[in-house]
């Protein structure tokens, strides 16, 4: 008998579906089967893009020019319009040369640890993490290191956490601020004490920066690990998009700056992945970036005012305590509180079961702690209009009703 080979090859058959697209689109099966289900879990805006960027790419849809293949690494406009980005809001001077355009800003996170990882490399992960984080690393050979900070701490890793994780295998560290999924944003002091560490210790940094223009307290933008230790620049990759800003979730434009070495890897691998980004969003992307910025602050006042009136309504529930978040549109409570406790029927020891029995019993969907990190908590996005984020809430109070 010949030897049966298996049909999906182990490295891609242990990836994990994401867990915050799960939960959504299990939210929006439920509406389109009729139930009015109210859904927390995407991390997506409910804006329109602006008016300006849309114009943008129909003009750009009657031009000839887009119709055809352009460089791999991003129309020549629309990398110096990263650059410009760059220089403004991380403080960094870079080259168009040092940017890759990127299919969303998921590919860049892809294409920056498939660039820097070899089998067995760790990298630091401050935990709560995103949920695709540890699935792009393993993909790329390296191993995850999860170092966690709880809502005691704000969710805010500390020098000493990260020093307790290093071991001679530890080659990059992850850095979110503002974080998904917590909303957390480490202060200027904080993040320059971690990038002097990193950069004592000779590690890369990757640093996603993709909510870096959505922050409430105490200024307009968080503070880039680049601007706080400048010397980091040459072992650190930033991956940005458009998605969060300007309301472009599905316009897929994203991108990555970083050293030239590694720039070139990373622009080598897209070139065999997916070549050159749609031209139709580099040109909306490049109308985003250089254009009026109008939209984006009325959305972020929007986000503001949503987060001030989520935290206050779900800290009135027994149980629950939500610190504040000052960045994306995420909050992230601590629910250990309700757990343990019965609750129309159900007694739930684990966030993944509290969040199976809301979506149950409370027809509101939220994405559990279980998809980021360890178990006790819930993250629900602000994302979404008002009246359906008071109704959400309302519908926790009144299940979870002394």
């Amino acid at each position: 008998m010949a030897h049966e080979l298996k049909r999906i090859s182990t490295r891609i058959g242990s990836i994990a579906e994401s867990a915050t697209l799960k939960v959504d689109g299990k939210a929006k099966a439920l509406q389109a089967a009729g139930r009015p289900v109210i859904s927390f879990a995407a991390g997506e805006p409910d804006f329109l893009t602006p008016q300006h960027i849309v114009d943008a790419a129909a003009a750009a849809v009657q031009d000839p020019k887009n119709y055809r293949y352009t460089p791999a690494a991003g129309l020549p406009e629309m990398r110096e319009a990263v650059v410009a980005k760059t220089l403004r809001d991380s403080k960094l001077a870079v080259t168009a040369n040092q940017v890759v355009i990127t299919n969303g800003g998921k590919q860049a996170v892809y294409q920056a640890f498939q660039t820097l990882l070899d089998p067995g490399d760790e990298v630091i992960v401050p935990t709560p993490y995103w949920t695709t984080y540890p699935e792009a690393i393993t993909l790329a050979g390296g191993v995850p290191v999860n170092v966690f900070a709880g809502s005691d701490q704000g969710y805010l890793v500390t020098v000493e956490q990260l020093e307790a994780a290093r071991t001679p295998r530890s080659k990059v560290l992850l850095f979110v601020s503002p974080s998904n999924p917590t909303g957390a944003v480490y202060s200027p002091e904080q993040t320059r004490d971690i990038g002097l560490w990193a950069e004592e210790h000779g590690l890369w940094v990757i640093s996603d920066e993709i909510y870096q223009n959505l922050t409430y307290a105490p200024s307009t933008g968080a503070t880039s690990i680049v601007e706080a230790v400048p010397a980091l620049a040459d072992r650190t990759i930033l991956v940005n998009g458009v998605a969060k800003t300007y309301a472009m979730t599905g316009w897929r434009l994203g991108w990555m700056v970083g050293p030239l070495d590694a720039m070139k890897a990373a622009s080598n691998l897209q070139s065999h992945l997916t070549s050159n980004v749609s031209n139709i969003s580099q040109r909306a992307g490049i109308a985003a970036l250089n254009g009026p910025q109008d939209a984006s602050i009325a959305f972020r006042e929007a986000f503001d005012r949503r987060r001030h009136l989520m935290v206050t309504e779900l800290n009135k529930i027994d149980g629950i305590t939500t610190p504040t978040p000052q960045g994306a549109f995420y909050v992230y409570p601590d629910v250990t509180g309700l757990l343990g406790r019965t609750w129309g029927g159900v007694t739930p020891t684990t966030s993944l079961e509290l969040a199976d029995l809301i979506l149950d019993q409370a027809e509101v969907a939220a994405v559990p702690g279980e998809a980021f990190g360890p178990s006790g908590f819930l993250r629900l996005s602000y994302a979404l209009g008002d009246a359906l984020l008071l109704e959400g809430i309302g519908r926790l109070q009144r299940l979870f009703a002394s």
